[in-house]
């Protein structure tokens, strides 16, 4: 019985972290409540502390998996720079954009998560660093941290992009917005890699 206990709790603070992830990037950190999490979950409010000791360490832990999961996808991309380019465009798709609760979470909630406690910033630190590392040593032949700074330029620019993509009501320049973004994040990694 105590085993089918580890068990129920071990899944129920998945698919509390899985709802949580989903709801912050789709209304926000601040647009979403504990009681909504709990009920996109399937859960009551009560079961809550069971499991986090508040809703800021919810949103720490919820950012640190939706981190690790996009790391996983991108670890199976093909090496070097053709692994870069699928992520750009990937990234910089209509998918993605159209796609803001399934989407990355450095585009949905990057000002939000600059005002949240020091723990959810370390968090978004630690695993957008590793993400950005991962990248970088597609690098190959690039000093590592000159990698590193050209990596981390040309995600920035890319969460920008995908920012102002999702603002514009009009489709057709959203859309222009998107394609130019992935020919510039391009030559941004191509150009350090090819000094």
């Amino acid at each position: 019985m105590a085993r089918y206990d580890k068990d129920h709790k071990r899944l129920s603070r998945q698919r509390i972290v899985e709802s949580a992830g989903r709801r912050f990037k789709r209304d926000g950190i601040d647009g979403s409540g504990v009681a909504t999490v709990m009920k996109d979950a399937g859960l009551t409010n009560g079961a809550f502390y069971g499991h986090f000791d508040s809703k800021d360490d919810l949103v720490a832990i919820a950012i640190s998996e939706e981190l690790r999961a996009q790391r996983e996808v991108f670890a199976a991309l093909e090496p070097g720079l053709a692994g870069i380019e699928q992520f750009v465009r990937a990234y910089l798709s209509v998918e993605h954009r159209d796609d803001r609760a399934g989407g990355c979470p450095s585009a949905a909630l990057l000002d939000e998560i600059g005002r949240c406690v020091d723990s959810t910033r370390q968090s978004y630190s630690d695993g957008i660093v590793s993400i950005i590392d991962d990248l970088a040593d597609r690098l190959v032949g690039v000093e590592a941290s000159r990698a590193r700074v050209a990596v981390l330029g040309m995600f920035a620019s890319m969460v920008g992009t995908i920012q102002l993509s999702r603002a514009l009501t009009d489709r057709q320049l959203a859309d222009e917005v998107l394609a130019q973004g992935v020919q510039n994040a391009l030559e941004m990694v191509r150009a350090d890699s090819s000094r």
